[in-house]
Parts: structure tokens; C-alpha cells; sequence
């Protein structure tokens, strides 16, 4: 038999295709393989806010699943561009990875006129991690007993009573207005620079309320220097049940704000890469020992198909982009 038994005008589809054949199939291959070295995910968020809590709890379990180091990388500051110019730049092969959360994907493209990156041709969507819900805090001290009786004032003062939030933009801003605009009321918006000088503020009286989540006002709250008013959520939360909803605590009736985090990686990674950390992701995530420290935090573990993560995003950045044009918000 002859070595290569295609007539001569087919030999040249003929390789093209053994060549295809071998791609293919060396995907999977890789895939058993993944990962023979470590893994780093790249996070704009610092060290010991909630998302970078959230996040290592995920890689110590990857990192004994894998028998590989799973390193977080955290990259804060510039928006978070710092981080994505990172992941940006990395090889597609699986070994860098990208945190971000839902206001940073859905948002920022409204913020900016012009991005240095494009979420949809620069990185492929992996799976999430966990949602969870905002809760509006105040001075463990505040003469405010309940959202009602901030709204009142804040309708007998226009203008007069502020809020805070960790930047321009940010989940905790857009949250306000939202209330801002849901109670009829007008509250002016400070920015500070970093959420735990935010909390601190808040804490000190420096500025009346703010909405966070719990795993970036953790310390704060346990230390008695914050009371919780109310839960942005459609219920009360598990693990947080003696706070009420916005509704219930003479809010507006259906307020909700939440926010979920995401893991990304570059545009080109292997789809079995991809479907091995999607899958290795899912499976920390029923860990019982890392679902209890969730609902210490109200985090919701969260593991997205990557249409899921992209249908998700689509409905938060209309949902975003109405409230940033109609603030005229721009972070040029």
C-alpha cells in the first residue's frame, strides 16, 4: 500500500485535514494535562477586600484539586485596567486568568468613550463565582432607625444629605442614584478612593450611609461600628435574616442591587481548557466548608455556562448604561 493513498490532486486537503484531525484531537490531551504548572488569576481588586477573599477561597481548593499553585495576582488601581492590560497580554493557554465583577464588565463601556480593551474580542467569558446583595449600613450610632427615616430627611433636605461610595461609577454610586431616583429624594454622591476608607468614613459619621456587601465591610460590621438598615434583595438574605429588605424597612418595595463575579480568560483559550476550570470552578463551589463561609459573607455561590455570563451581562449593561447616561457620568 502506498504511504499516502490519496489521488495527487487531493493530497494537499488531505494534509489540511490530518492537520485539522490533530488539533482536535490534541485539545482534549491537553485538557487531562491542564495544568502541569501554576496558574495565576489576575484581580483589580486589593488584598483582603471581599472579592479577593472570595476569590483565594476558590483557589485553595483548585490549588488542591489541581496539585498545582493557584496564585492570585492582585493588580488595584487605573480603573482596573491595570489588571486587564495584564490577563490582555497573556497567553491563551489557560494559565492566566481574569477576575472581574458585573459593574466592571457592564459598566465601564458606558463610562469610557473610549476603553483600551474590548470584553467581547479581547477575553472569552469561563464561568462566575458568586452573587450577592448590597446592604445599605450607617453609623452604628446614626439617628436613622430605618430607610423611611433617611428618605424623610433626606426629602426634607434636598441636597443636604450625602452618600458614599468607593469611585465614580462604582456599584455603591449607581446604587444610590437608583434609590436616589426610586425615592423621589436628591442626595449628593461623594467618591473616596478605596472602599475601606469609605467604610471608615461611614463608621466615623463622616458621611451618613453607603451601600457595601458585607465581605468588604466584614470587619467594621462585626466590630460593631456599622448597623445595617436594610438588604437591596427580593428576600432576606440567608445567614443575615434579621435585616430587612428595602421594602420592609420603609423603602422603596422591590429595590434591589446585587453584583456577581466573574472569571475570564484570554480570547483563544482551548475550549476543554476552558470547560476544565468551568468544571473544577462548579465543583469547589459545592465544597461544604466554603459554602458556609459564604453565607457568612451573603455571598451566593454562582457558577455560570459562559451563555449564561454573557445573557447576564447583556441585561446589566442596559440596565447600567440607562442609569449612566441619565447621570451624564463620564470618566474620560
Amino acid at each position: 500500500m502506498a504511504a499516502f493513498p490519496f489521488p495527487p490532486a487531493w493530497r494537499p486537503l488531505a494534509v489540511l485535514c490530518q492537520i485539522a484531525l490533530v488539533a482536535v484531537c490534541g485539545v482534549p490531551q491537553a485538557a487531562a494535562q491542564y495544568p502541569d504548572r501554576p496558574v495565576r488569576i489576575v484581580t483589580p481588586f486589593p488584598v483582603g477586600s471581599g472579592v479577593d477573599v472570595n476569590l483565594r477561597m476558590v483557589t485553595e481548593r483548585l490549588s488542591r484539586a489541581w496539585g498545582k499553585p493557584v496564585l492570585v495576582e492582585n493588580k488595584p488601581g487605573a480603573a482596573g485596567f491595570i489588571a486587564i492590560e495584564a490577563a490582555r497580554r497573556a497567553p491563551a493557554d489557560g494559565y492566566t486568568l481574569l477576575q472581574l465583577d458585573s459593574a466592571q464588565m457592564a459598566a465601564q463601556p458606558y463610562l469610557f468613550s473610549k476603553l483600551p480593551y474590548d470584553l467581547k474580542r479581547d477575553f472569552t467569558p469561563v464561568t462566575t463565582l458568586f452573587r450577592n446583595y448590597f446592604f445599605l449600613a450607617v453609623p452604628a450610632d446614626s439617628r436613622y432607625r430605618s430607610v423611611g427615616d433617611l428618605i424623610a430627611d433626606a426629602k426634607a433636605a434636598p441636597g443636604n444629605i450625602n452618600y458614599g461610595s468607593w469611585f465614580v461609577g462604582s456599584p455603591g454610586h449607581l446604587g444610590g442614584a437608583m434609590l436616589d431616583q426610586a425615592a423621589g429624594t436628591s442626595m449628593t454622591h461623594i467618591a473616596y478612593k478605596e472602599m475601606s476608607q469609605l467604610y471608615t468614613a461611614v463608621a466615623s459619621s463622616q458621611v451618613p450611609w453607603a451601600f457595601g456587601t458585607i465581605g468588604s465591610m466584614n470587619a467594621l460590621y462585626k466590630g460593631g461600628k456599622l448597623r445595617l438598615l436594610a438588604a437591596a434583595a427580593p428576600s432576606r438574605v440567608q445567614g443575615f435574616e434579621s435585616v430587612p429588605t428595602m421594602g420592609e424597612a420603609g423603602g422603596p418595595q422591590g429595590f434591589e442591587l446585587s453584583a456577581w463575579v466573574g472569571i475570564l480568560a484570554p480570547r483563544g483559550v482551548p475550549d476543554a481548557i476552558a470547560a476544565r476550570i468551568r468544571h473544577d470552578i462548579a465543583t469547589a463551589l459545592q465544597d461544604p466548608e466554603l459554602r458556609e463561609r459564604y453565607m457568612q459573607l451573603a455571598y451566593e455561590p454562582l457558577a455560570m455556562t459562559p451563555e449564561q455570563f454573557q445573557a447576564q451581562l447583556d441585561a446589566d449593561s442596559r440596565r447600567y448604561g440607562q442609569i449612566i447616561k441619565r447621570l451624564n457620568i463620564s470618566l474620560d
